[in-house]
């Protein structure tokens, strides 16, 4: 009886000297569903990485203090946060089912995931319909935002289209002469439009070139020889490729022996991943995207500093662009939950005022600052891209 009475003044001492708030949102951590490939060919170039940054996020948060300022606060707003990781690989419709499950059963506070275009335009349009804060952290292709308009879905990363436009704008500066080029890509909607926005781009800025091939795998065929003999023997002078995970580990492995990097200049857009596995397959010369200023390009800032640090200590490996894209599109969640707060960490901010704090918001990041907004630079590029007739500095 004595052991039980001193618990109970205990329990209504810290009630009564806890701040308001603090004992409801100790008992009831904020939940995201993490969404990442674990199995399968992208899980080993995206899905862990992206899993292990999620994790390294999550632990040094919670522990309150870790982060450099404004995120220092423990967990969002002092709420902890908990982590529900989930399987990307499957498909779209499993993918679908997964989400509903995340939301109706689970009951997740939020959804952080999805590496795969086809995956974020198939989930968007759920996640809306549950009204469930949901943040696409890698997906690029820009046809998510530009078909649809929403309110419950976030992109707290760049797409795809400044990549490959501004891939095409580097090897024009930089590849003096060249008159032919080709293309090998996955035939679905980041592959697509990847090319598409590379392809315009260059055809923009010299309508006199010649395209001698545009290969176009379907996602995740695993075998490339027929498309990397189609490219040899149609001789192009510079090779574009969005290829990522697997895949790009592929093309990797069965073109170098090939001379597929010997005979063109080799653009990767999203090869960053392939440098941290593959570094001694990859011959010089070859240029290389990290889908923004990310891993091996990422700013000298505390983020990046504290990032790279507590990554290494988890993993003893340097993170990659995946891993880059997932903390940025956590602390984009951070900010947004903090902001809702104004300050009061009694409160709890609903989804919509957690909506509308990002909506429009400047954050940073270990990648830099980033600027949220519906990106109409990004349409500007992709219409200017497509256009015929070479542009003249004043557009």
């Amino acid at each position: 009886m004595k052991k039980s009475w001193s618990l109970t003044i205990a329990a209504i001492f810290l009630s009564a000297t806890a701040p308001a708030g603090l004992l409801a949102q100790e008992s009831k951590p904020f939940t995201i569903g993490v969404v990442t490939f674990l199995s399968g060919a992208p899980a080993g170039p995206f899905g862990i990485p992206a899993k292990i940054a999620a994790e390294v996020f999550a632990e040094q948060v919670n522990a309150g203090g870790k982060l450099p300022a404004p995120y220092d606060k423990v967990g969002f707003g002092g709420r902890p946060i908990e982590l529900v990781v989930i399987d990307e690989a499957g498909g779209t419709t499993k993918q679908v089912s997964e989400l509903r499950n995340l939301v109706e059963q689970q009951g997740v506070d939020m959804v952080v995931g999805y590496t795969s275009s086809g995956d974020c335009l198939a989930v968007a349009p759920v996640a809306e319909e549950l009204k469930t804060m949901t943040l696409l952290f890698d997906c690029g292709t820009p046809r998510i935002f530009e078909e649809a308009d929403y309110e419950y879905v976030f992109r707290p990363v760049a797409t795809a289209t400044m990549d490959n436009a501004g891939a095409a704008l580097y090897v024009n500066e930089t590849v003096k002469k060249f008159n032919t080029y080709a293309g090998i890509n996955q035939n679905y909607a980041w592959g697509q439009d990847a090319w598409s926005d590379f392809e315009g781009t260059l055809k923009s800025l010299r309508p006199e070139l010649t395209l001698t091939t545009s290969q176009m795998p379907k996602l995740g065929a695993g075998q490339y020889n027929i498309e990397i003999s189609a490219i040899l023997g149609s001789k192009p002078d510079i090779i574009h490729s969005s290829f990522w995970g697997g895949d790009l580990e592929s093309l990797v492995l069965q073109g170098a022996p090939r001379d597929l990097f010997k005979n063109a200049t080799v653009i990767l857009t999203a090869g960053e991943t392939a440098i941290h596995r593959q570094a001694k397959q990859i011959p010089d010369g070859t240029i290389i995207g990290a889908r923004g200023p990310n891993g091996i390009f990422a700013p000298e800032n505390a983020y990046n500093d504290w990032f790279k640090t507590a990554y290494d200590a988890k993993s003893d490996t340097r993170p990659s662009y995946p891993s880059y894209h997932m903390v940025q599109t956590l602390f984009a969640a951070k900010f947004a939950y903090e902001k809702a707060q104004g300050g009061d960490t009694a409160k709890t901010p609903t989804t919509e005022e957690i909506a509308a704090a990002l909506k429009g918001a400047t954050f940073q990041s270990p990648s830099g600052e980033v600027k949220m907004s519906l990106g109409r630079a990004t349409r500007l590029c992709r219409k200017w891209s497509m256009a015929a007739p070479k542009p003249s500095m004043a557009s």
